[in-house]
């Protein structure tokens, strides 16, 4: 090899080449961004839009179909899903992986300005944000104070700290939970109304009237000019009191303090945000689509400490919730797990070698390819992240066996009694095609990773290409440095003592063992073929029986619980059951497991419905408590049980890109009326709760929410003079709340709410008692005369999924029962109770299961047949990739039966290590078969050369297979955050090198002993080139000492 060559003749270059590698690579990772996966979120855009006091039937037609369709026509929609809930419709628009989210953005505002006037005129416009709706928060922070209320600290929250979290790089939005905003409420009295011949709709027009600031022109002199304004004179309680209504016929003023109790209180009464147990204000930081989780969370922190430097005297941020503690921790735990590996690695190799000088040249290797990988992220404008740094784990396994394969070939040599230096150039060059062909083939197998489609590509694409970087730079050091430093500091002193003695007695025991056992498979090939042929039917086997799942459950240190009631319940009711969830969840900070619980009713986000709430848990960290998040929600799962009157149940938070809070299953029936929807919805949630592992089984639409349906007798309103926007105006003022103004307080501006006193809507009959006015006569006409009134049950929450009306049946999974099979499950049921026109899909997890399962699928498929193409090119032949390939399952059911044993599940983080698993089975076989090829064209047999390529390869192939194993041996043992996923690739990569390497060592021979009679030498055609070219030119020498001859070879007529 001319690497080889070169480096061994001129060590110093090949020194400086690998400094010039760690110093470019550390410059390179000091410039990475450091955050917790790749950056996989598809770019998400919500529109939200508020349209109070209406039901959710009409914000389904009025607003939400409405928008949907004219945001329809928007390039590179991925999935658009939207709830209407009464006052609120929430829009949801993914698009596909890679559409620029500023521009994802504009086009959607741009589709939703068409439609503006054709919203509602009491409709707020719709927010437009470049995050989703249902994204949960990153963090939590609340304030506490001994001298404010809970206005008060609301207002301070408002006033001086939302608007500065908000500015800050990442963040989406900052929600105020449990706020208690200042607004003037004016409650009125329907009898003093009446009683003074004034309708609701009549003091809205007088506030509108009187409370308001306009520009008056200006008054110009010769010298000075001056802007006139008239200002408004309404700030205080007192002063909407005494505004004027109208003048009696008697002269009397009436005004607003008559008719009305007015008072500065909370804008909405419904919410309580509790820290553990105490009432409280908080602060929720939402983080952008595409926001660096780490990066967000650390800026927020940082102004926090800003703002904490200005608080008044008596308040004070406490800290609750916090995504990042567990991105910071899972990320040192990689470091960690980085470092343990490479030591166990280095004392592998010690052991097997026997000698410090020599153990040092792979190790050395280790730091300069890991760190040389850094150069190869930030030329791809990657990050470090916990699979990239998952990847260098796996990758020093990988990194070091290229420098174990030409350090042992040249040790082998040094024993036999070459000068080290002879030894370095002549035993590199004899491995040197090896090391480039296993290279090649585990590039081979990673670069289809690179090129998968959607969340998976992008989540595991970085992961790929690392590992890709880490193992080319290693070819290279193991092809410039391994040699050069081979040749300074081996020498012919093999002396072993103790346990190197030991474990070099044992392998030669073992490799006696191996030459006699290989020997009897060389003579009946036929058992070899039957062992494979087990195998693979035991593969296909513990295929179907090892259970399958989107991703590991990780421990984060946090989980939620949610709670939801009936619908209809009040805001008491949920108050009250709340405190039943609070209090076992308070127990755990007792017994020293959690340190904060966060409770919210409603849950954030939830619109005009009160009937649920939500609490969030932050537990002690890994190293403090005993238990397992799992473990301390399989105990809540059991407490909350026994609360009757509401359902509550923990759900831990998602990883791998997951948003919101759900529940693992999300199966999405699609149809054209929400009538036929929920037929179906009851025949497969029938079948569907015989399954007892099936827990909390939901759905999202109920059409059991009491609702009063009023009904306006049009003919008698037309009579009397009354519109019926009239009648909806008035029952919307004095039932829902109407914001019809607003006044200035210490220069915030805040609303004026009309509404009707809660003791005056507290029952259907009060409608009856509720005036308008008619247009005719302009007398008052009780709405008693107008309207009747009926109750009856409906849906709180209508849904839409790819503009469809869907519904979605939800459920939590018992322990032991995976995603996978609660899918097939569904699906089944599906097929047989649902007529072929029901639409069926997915959301959340479950759709990311589905997806990933094709996409690895093709992605194995397409690594099998690019390392047989790659092989096949290297080698100059298709028989021997059969040959090196023939271990590929082998190492296949090796991980297998690995997940099979350990209890584990088949999942992205195992089905990559599956993947892998392709070129790590056929490395062994390039070696092997290499080496063989170059006995056969040294004059060898077939038998000859293979059985003595076995033996002479024994040693570097196993020595690299438990190098590897025992590389990966941290992920498998390790604990502490994110400890999970590593576990799962780590058995993956354990049980599949070890099963396949010690079965390779008997199929590569046997397939190579029946096989390579149907193949050459890959340099075959240049040695016959060669020896033609030596011919021709003989022949022309032949002629030329001749003289010449009248009549030319054939060659010479050719040319």
């Amino acid at each position: 090899m001319i690497l080889s060559d070169i480096s061994v003749r001129r060590p110093v270059f090949a020194a400086v080449l690998s400094m010039i590698l760690i110093a470019f690579g550390i410059l390179s990772f000091d410039r990475l961004p450091l955050r917790e996966y790749p950056d996989i979120n598809p770019p998400v855009v919500s529109v939200q839009t508020f349209y109070l006091g209406a039901s959710a039937q009409v914000v389904e037609t009025r607003i939400t179909q409405l928008l949907e369709n004219s945001i329809a026509g928007v390039e590179g929609i991925r999935t658009v899903s939207s709830e209407s809930r009464d006052g609120i419709s929430n829009i949801t628009v993914e698009f596909d992986v890679g559409r620029d989210v500023d521009s994802a953005a504009n086009d959607i505002r741009d589709r939703v300005s068409r439609v503006m006037n054709q919203l509602p005129d009491e409709a707020d416009p719709p927010q437009i944000a470049k995050a989703d709706t249902n994204t949960q928060q990153i963090m939590w922070v609340s304030l506490s104070s001994d001298r404010m209320n809970q206005l008060q600290l609301s207002d301070y929250a408002s006033r001086f700290i939302q608007d500065r979290l908000a500015m800050v790089q990442g963040v989406a939005r900052v929600n105020i939970g449990g706020e208690r905003r200042f607004a003037m409420r004016v409650w009125l009295d329907r009898e003093a109304l009446a009683a003074r011949g004034l309708t609701s709709a009549d003091v809205e027009a007088a506030l509108r009237r009187e409370n308001l600031e306009l520009p008056a022109g200006r008054v110009e002199s010769r010298e000075r000019e001056f802007t006139v304004r008239v200002l408004r004179s309404y700030a205080q309680a007192d002063d909407f009191r005494q505004l004027v209504l109208r003048r009696g016929d008697d002269g009397y003023l009436v005004r607003l303090g008559d008719v009305a109790r007015v008072e500065v209180g909370p804008e909405n009464e419904r919410s309580e945000l509790r820290a553990n147990a105490d009432a409280t204000v908080g602060l929720g930081i939402a983080a952008q689509a595409v926001a660096n989780v780490l990066d967000t969370a650390n800026a927020v922190k940082a102004e926090l400490e800003t703002i904490r430097g200005g608080l008044p005297e008596g308040m004070d941020i406490v800290y609750g919730y916090d995504a990042s503690i567990y991105i910071e921790s899972a990320i040192f735990e990689v470091y960690r797990t980085l470092l343990i590996a490479t030591g166990l690695v280095i004392l592998v190799i010690y052991l097997f070698l026997g000698s410090m000088r020599a153990m040092i040249i792979p190790a050395l290797t280790v730091p300069v390819s890991l760190t040389a990988a850094f150069i190869f992220l930030y030329a791809m404008d990657f990050s470090v992240n916990l699979l990239t740094l998952l990847a260098l784990v796996l990758a020093i396994g990988l990194v070091v066996d290229d420098a174990i394969v030409v350090l042992e070939n040249i040790y082998r040599r040094v024993e036999k009694g070459e000068p080290p230096l002879l030894a370095a150039y002549k035993g590199a060059r004899q491995v040197g095609f090896a090391v480039i062909a296993t290279t090649a083939v585990l590039v081979a197998v990673f670069v289809p990773i690179a090129f998968m489609e959607g969340n998976l590509g992008r989540l595991f694409s970085e992961f790929a290409l690392a590992l890709a970087g880490a193992v080319v730079f290693s070819s290279v050091v193991a092809l410039t440095l391994t040699p050069m430093m081979a040749s300074k500091l081996l020498s012919a002193d093999t002396g072993r003592a103790g346990i190197t003695r030991f474990v070099d007695n044992t392998f030669n025991f073992f490799a006696d063992h191996y030459s006699r056992s290989l020997d009897w498979l060389l003579k009946h090939p036929s058992t070899v073929i039957v062992m494979l042929a087990l195998v693979v039917l035991a593969g296909s086997q513990l295929f179907r029986l090892v259970p399958t799942e989107y991703a590991p459950q990780e421990d984060r240190s946090s989980f939620f619980v949610l709670m939801n009631g009936p619908e209809g319940a009040s805001f008491e009711y949920s108050q009250r059951y709340m405190r039943e969830v609070e209090a076992p969840l308070l127990e755990l900070i007792e017994r020293g497991e959690a340190f904060r619980v966060l409770t919210s009713v409603p849950r954030f986000g939830s619109g005009a419905d009160v009937n649920n709430g939500i609490a969030i848990v932050s537990l002690e960290t890994w190293g403090n408590r005993d238990r397992s998040a799992s473990e301390i929600i399989g105990e809540m799962f059991g407490r909350f049980s026994q609360i009757s009157g509401v359902r509550a149940f923990p759900i831990q938070p998602g990883g791998l890109g997951q948003r919101g809070f759900s529940t693992e299953l999300q199966f999405v029936i699609g149809g054209d009326t929400y009538e036929q929807l929920a037929d179906w919805r009851d025949r497969v949630m029938e079948r569907a709760s015989e399954n007892e592992r099936l827990l909390n089984l939901d759905s999202d639409y109920k059409e059991v929410k009491p609702q009063l349906i009023v009904e306006v007798d049009r003919d008698r309103a037309a009579d009397l003079g009354v519109s019926i926007s009239a009648v909806g105006r008035t029952l919307e003022t004095m039932l829902g709340s109407r914001r019809v103004t607003t006044y200035i307080d210490r220069g915030e501006e805040y609303d004026v709410v009309l509404q009707a006193d809660r003791a005056d809507r507290s029952t259907p009959q009060d409608i009856n008692n509720i005036y308008v006015r008619s247009d005719s006569s302009g007398e008052l006409v009780p709405l008693s005369s107008l309207v009747t009134f009926s109750e009856r049950g409906d849906a709180g929450s209508l849904n839409r999924f790819n503009r469809l009306r869907a519904i979605t049946i939800s459920a939590n999974l018992a322990p032991g029962y995976t995603l996978g099979e609660a899918l097939a499950y569904m699906e089944s049921i599906a097929a047989e109770e649902l007529p072929a026109m029901a639409r069926i899909d997915y959301k959340g997890q479950s759709r990311e299961f589905m997806d990933a399962s094709t996409g690895m699928l093709v992605t194995f498929g397409l690594a099998l047949l690019i390392v047989f193409l790659v092989l096949a090119a290297q080698f100059e032949s298709f028989v021997h990739p059969i040959i090196i390939m023939a271990t590929v399952p082998l190492a296949v059911a090796g991980a297998l039966l690995g997940l099979f044993l350990t209890g584990a599940t088949l999942n992205v983080y195992s089905q990559i290590g599956i993947v892998m698993m392709v070129g790590l089975a056929a490395k062994n076989g390039i070696l092997i078969v290499e080496f063989a090829n170059q006995l056969r064209d040294a004059g060898r047999t077939i038998e000859e050369a293979i059985r003595e390529a076995a033996r002479l390869r024994l040693r570097p192939i196993v020595m690299t297979a438990i190098s590897t194993a025992v590389g990966v041996t941290p992920l498998i043992f390790g604990g502490g955050a994110g400890a999970a996923s590593r576990e799962a690739i780590g058995v993956v990569v354990f049980s599949g090198v070890l099963f396949a390497t010690f079965l390779t060592l008997g199929v590569v021979p046997a397939f190579y002993q029946m096989l390579a009679r149907f193949t050459k030498s890959p340099d075959a055609v240049s040695h016959e080139l060669d020896t033609l070219s030596e011919a021709d030119q003989r022949a022309r020498s032949a002629r030329a000492a001749g003289g010449g001859t009248l009549q030319g070879s054939p060659s010479d007529k050719a040319r």
